[in-house]
């Protein structure tokens, strides 16, 4: 077997590995595994790589190697779970930034005759530039630095079309006299620019829908440097991120039933809110009273939600379904879609705290049963339980699909305050009959909670 069929079969076992674990990031339960098995094949294919291409000094190769596995291993370490959508989004954006420099040395380091190889150039440039300042922004809104309400102006699409207009015409120049440098400048500027354009009207409560967008354009963005330099796992990779991608966004609009226009040109948030005014009497409880009705309890709900993530109480929340359990009680957990800052967000929390993934159940599985749960505990959760998006015709949530816990027999809702939701849209949930507000902080509400029934 030549040197070239052995790296073409690397790439074909590196893609195989890819594929297998994409399949089992789609559980809970083979996560873990399935990152394992993508990161062994990309390892798989940059060594393919680096042989392939006849690279004998590796010096800078292995300086990258070790400064990025130390960013990595103190990413990992140090960053917390409430800042994984973060993360996430400053991830996307990397990639997007090494998709445009791919193709940027595509262009400069050997001559390029061919009109088709041009053309993914200036594409990988576009959506890496786009995806890299538009990540940039989305992590400025989920960190709070940036405002996480809609950026809004008059004629914003039309600005925004103009640039796209221009940035196609720079890319067609650049195509027809790839000598001429000052064409892709253009192109790169200009997608930079685009790219705060795009992301900056969407609104803070969008976010889970946006990071999945970005991340499949990353993912194209790869696939077009990977045409550039005519790299065939490069370009496989990238098709398996775009397309993955593009399913989770269109999992996420179905979520919140909307269409992917709707999130990324309605401005959702700008009007947050109603003319309907919600009238009701809050009744607070405290968690000593609490306690009496969950030991009373044969079944309870519980629905996590970015609150959670930020008070860190997914052990203790783990430990009062223990002793629920212990007390004869059916413990289960509705997870939303879209519940948290990210897609997945919650399930990654509550597997970190060894909740059994069979306890996991999704709103549509929950939503049938939730008349006979005798306790819902909404902890964290906000726009995701939020009844207004069935009874409020002029709310901006109308539509959107929720967990019915005010279905539920007694409904315990854990918060700091009346706020409202991310999405800045008033929840009638808090005034309802069955209802019951305790407040303060999550983690140490279930504490108290758990140090009753453990006296």
């Amino acid at each position: 077997m030549n040197g070239l069929a052995l790296i073409n079969l690397s790439y074909v076992f590196a893609a195989v590995l890819f594929i297998l674990g994409l399949k089992m990031l789609s559980s809970p339960a083979t996560a873990r595994r399935g990152n394992l098995f993508s990161s062994l094949g990309m390892l798989i294919a940059i060594v393919a790589t680096l042989l392939g291409e006849g690279i004998v000094e590796f010096q800078w190769i292995a300086l990258g190697f070790i400064v990025g596995g130390m960013i990595g291993a103190l990413a990992a370490r140090l960053i917390a779970m409430t800042a994984m959508p973060e993360m996430v989004a400053l991830f996307n954006g990397f990639g997007g930034l090494a998709s445009l420099l791919v193709g940027s040395s595509a262009l400069y380091l050997t001559p390029v005759e061919s009109g088709f190889t041009l053309a993914t150039i200036a594409l990988a440039i576009l959506i890496g530039g786009l995806t890299f300042t538009g990540s940039l922004i989305a992590w400025g809104k989920l960190s709070e630095i940036i405002s996480g309400r809609p950026v809004l102006f008059s004629g914003q699409r039309i600005v925004n079309g103009l640039l796209l207009v221009v940035i196609v015409g720079a890319t067609v120049l650049f195509c027809l006299n790839p000598s001429n440098a000052d064409y892709l400048y253009v192109v790169i500027g200009l997608s930079f620019l685009l790219g705060v354009m795009v992301v900056i009207p969407i609104g803070g409560a969008d976010m889970p829908v946006v990071i999945s967008l970005l991340n499949s354009y990353s993912g194209l963005a790869a696939c077009a440097a990977g045409f550039a330099i005519d790299n065939i796992i490069l370009i496989v990779a990238g098709s398996l991120v775009g397309a993955s991608g593009i399913i989770l966004t269109n999992i996420m609009c179905k979520a919140m039933n909307r269409s992917l226009g709707n999130v990324l040109f309605s401005g959702f948030g700008a009007a947050a809110g109603s003319d309907t005014t919600i009238e009701g009497e809050v009744k607070a409880m405290s968690p000593e009273d609490a306690f009496y009705v969950l030991e009373a309890a044969s079944s309870v709900v519980i629905v996590p939600g970015y609150g959670m993530a930020v008070a860190q109480a997914q052990h203790v929340v783990k430990e009062l379904q223990e002793l629920l359990e212990a007390n004869d009680a059916e413990v289960v957990y509705a997870v939303h879609p879209v519940a948290g800052r990210m897609p997945g967000h919650m399930n990654v929390l509550l597997a970190e705290a060894d909740v059994p993934y069979e306890l996991l159940l999704e709103m549509d599985a929950v939503n049938p049963r939730m008349e006979t749960f005798d306790v819902a505990i909404v902890l964290g959760a906000n726009d995701v339980v939020n009844p207004a998006a069935r009874e409020i015709e002029d709310s901006p949530i109308y539509g959107m699909p929720i967990i019915n816990v005010d279905y539920a027999r007694t409904v315990f809702v854990l918060k700091r305050s009346m706020a409202s939701g991310f999405a800045g849209v008033d929840n009638p949930l808090f005034f309802k009959e069955n209802t019951r507000m305790i407040f303060g902080d999550g983690k140490e509400t279930i504490s108290q909670i758990v140090r009753e029934f453990s006296n």
